[in-house]
């Protein structure tokens, strides 16, 4: 399957604005962060276990095992994020 991953604010910075991931079906938000982690160094340390991150599945807040779709969009952002 595939899902669009989108960044916002410092994640953004770090990451870029979106990139388009593979995942197996039936793999959750913590399963992709996982996953996001694996791709590189910038990846593992943005989103690194006990860093706080948000996320929101089809533009709705979620907690980290949510099921994902194919062609689901995702965003990590921190907390507090500016206008």
């Amino acid at each position: 399957m595939k899902v669009q991953v989108r960044y916002f604010a410092s994640l953004r910075e770090a990451l870029g604005p979106a990139e388009t991931v593979d995942v197996a079906p039936g793999t959750s938000i913590a399963g992709l962060r996982e996953r996001l982690r694996a791709q590189s160094d910038g990846h593992a340390a943005a989103l690194a276990p006990g860093r706080a991150v948000r996320c929101a599945l089809n533009q709705r807040l979620t907690g980290d095992d949510a099921l994902l779709g194919d062609g689901a969009e995702v965003a990590f952002f921190p907390p507090v994020t500016g206008g």
